[in-house]
């Protein structure tokens, strides 16, 4: 069962012919999360084949219009279609009054619930989205006003029951396997009990994604970084505009890359590009010297992530 992660948008505050304005989806079992809604991002979600009826929830990391203007017309289209499901809205400061201003996309206006979280200023850290399987946490940025990133990351799993194991203990084929692999410990003929460590390998960890734009190198983003399976980090200028990255509140290809390095992430996406980088060589090979498998984030293509490749191999025993 993989994730996918879609790059929808990936340009800086100016949209190019190739690139769009900031949005990425991650789609998981049919679902879909979306991290910011810039203009466009309801029609770049077609492009992906992505259906809007499946957006459970939608993550915005600041109120700069490259971000969000494409938010309320999502909503009213979904008005439209006649959605009978809540969305879940987790926003920064501001981000309900915005909508309340905009005819079509009151949240006391529309068809569906809303389920918004508007995160309080100062922020350090916050689980904003959970279900059973996964999470959602946002940590401050590094930008001109209140920013936020976020890291999605699965629940770990219970460890891979070992039939073999079982056997040994005496514990029967049939229901008893079942009750040891839901996690409930089992008595055995001779009345010994058996509990589900004893059978199964450890934990299988999921997968984690982290999403950090829009922000200079911070310790909120580092600590989204940690250990992700996948980063996507602002990229908006090389080296020699590294000054103006840092009053814009922005990063260098080669922070992004140094951010991902230190955190110990195993993949790179550069994102938010200047509309100046036609040819995104420089940027790459800029990263690349510190990130070795650093890439531009390709809008509409699915990177596909599978917890089973994290698996920790077979126990011998």
């Amino acid at each position: 069962m993989t994730t996918d992660v879609i790059p929808l948008g990936t340009a800086a505050a100016l949209p190019t012919a190739g690139r769009h304005l900031s949005a990425l989806a991650l789609e998981r079992k049919g679902r879909v999360l979306l991290f910011d809604c810039g203009e466009g991002t309801q029609y770049r979600l077609l492009h992906a084949d992505l259906s809007r009826v499946r957006v459970d929830a939608i993550f915005i990391t600041h109120l700069h219009g490259d971000h969000c203007y494409g938010l309320p017309g999502l909503l009213s289209t979904l008005a439209l279609q006649q959605r009978d499901d809540p969305v879940t809205l987790v926003l920064p400061p501001g981000g309900r009054a915005m909508l309340e201003a905009i005819p079509g996309s009151d949240p006391a206006g529309l068809p569906f619930a809303l389920r918004i979280t508007e995160v309080e200023a100062p922020l350090s850290r916050a689980v904003v989205y959970e279900t059973d399987e996964f999470s959602v946490e946002a940590r401050p940025l590094a930008h001109r006003g209140f920013a936020m990133g976020f890291r999605f990351e699965e629940h770990e799993r219970p460890g891979r029951f070992e039939p073999e194991q079982a056997r040994a203990l005496g514990v029967s084929e049939g229901p008893a396997y079942g009750r040891l692999q839901n996690g409930t410990p089992v008595t055995t003929a001779d009345g010994t009990t058996v509990e589900p460590a004893q059978v199964t390998g450890p934990p299988r960890p999921g997968i984690s994604v982290a999403y950090v734009t829009d922000t200079r190198p911070c310790d909120g983003g580092r600590a989204l970084a940690a250990d992700a399976d996948l980063l996507y980090h602002d990229a908006t200028f090389a080296d020699d505009h590294q000054e103006r990255a840092r009053k814009t509140g922005h990063s260098t290809a080669r922070q992004a890359a140094t951010v991902a390095h230190d955190a110990g992430a195993a993949g790179l996406l550069l994102g938010h590009l200047s509309a100046r980088y036609s040819n995104p060589a420089p940027l790459v090979r800029e990263a690349r010297e510190v990130f070795p498998g650093a890439e531009v984030a390709k809008e509409l293509r699915r990177y596909a992530l599978d917890p089973r490749d994290k698996e920790p191999e077979p126990s011998s025993k």
